[in-house]
């Protein structure tokens, strides 16, 4: 991970904990260049997970290394979620690391979980949101005082007014992570949760980055998961394994975790079965 305020605590003893991958301002790059090949010769696999929206020199230290180390055992996975779905994501695959899967199915299982993630906030004004859709009507309404709107940014984006609207949520079971920052309201807890059949609530920091991500300080953001371990394996353990034309690693779905390649010939790309049942959506690759 590349922020430490991105690592949920894990669930379990059996969770492994996160490395980190720090900004060029923060490591030298010979020290960034050991501390990765001592994880590859420890774990084997690095899987390198990290928002789309951090700083541009941060991501080039992250090719770079793995570009100076040579190794195609190291995968950079570049998530273009807002920042508490991507800690979320992260754990799972962390839980799913300690399973029967190889190195190459947990790192392309990142895209197909990603869409079962319902990542949002609730938001006192959108009008400095640039991640989702927002009309005219929206702006201005950003004005009155008092008025809040509830946001959803993945996997589909929904804006709604709170009082004039509803969000639509996932059709399968998941636990609901929230996180605090200047906004006093219960909407999430009392209204959302209860709207969206949500088996759990579960609190943590807000990440340093959601503010800058959301447009404001004055936010609660909130992501419904997949928390039942046994079911996020039976939905990976559903999509049918191939193996990368480019570098020989396993893989699902459409394209390889680590080189980024696409699953060729087309006719041989992976669905999901609908391992969730009633409402869950099917991919033609995740």
């Amino acid at each position: 991970m590349t922020s430490a305020d991105l690592v949920l605590p894990p669930t379990d003893s059996h969770t492994p904990t996160a490395a980190l991958l720090h900004a060029p301002d923060d490591q030298p790059l010979e020290a960034a260049l050991a501390d990765v090949q001592v994880l590859v010769e420890q774990n084997g696999y690095v899987i390198a997970l990290y928002p789309a929206s951090i700083p541009a020199a941060h991501e080039r230290r992250l090719h770079t290394v793995r570009s100076v180390l040579e190794s195609d055992r190291i995968a950079l996975l570049k998530l273009d979620l807002p920042p508490l779905g991507v800690s979320v994501l992260a754990r799972q695959l962390r839980q799913l690391s300690v399973c029967d899967f190889s190195a190459g199915v947990v790192a392309s299982a990142a895209r197909l979980l990603s869409h079962y993630v319902w990542a949002g906030a609730l938001l006192n004004s959108v009008t400095r949101l640039d991640r989702v859709p927002v009309g005219l009507k929206s702006h201005a309404k950003s004005w009155v005082p008092g008025t809040q709107f509830g946001v959803v940014a993945n996997p589909s984006p929904q804006l709604v007014r709170i009082g004039q609207g509803e969000l639509t949520g996932p059709q399968f079971a998941t636990q609901l992570m929230v996180a605090r920052g200047q906004l006093q309201s219960e909407w999430v807890e009392a209204t959302l949760a209860p709207a969206w059949r949500v088996g759990g609530i579960e609190e943590t920091a807000l990440p340093a980055d959601s503010p800058r991500w959301w447009g404001t300080s004055r936010l609660v953001e909130f992501a419904a998961f997949l928390a039942d371990i046994s079911v996020v394996y039976q939905l990976v353990s559903s999509v049918r394994r191939e193996v990368c034309t480019w570098c020989g690693i396993e893989l699902i779905g459409d394209r390889c975790g680590f080189c980024s390649a696409p699953l060729a010939p087309a006719e041989h790309r992976t669905h999901s079965t609908g391992a969730l049942g009633g409402g869950t959506p099917t991919h033609q690759g995740p």
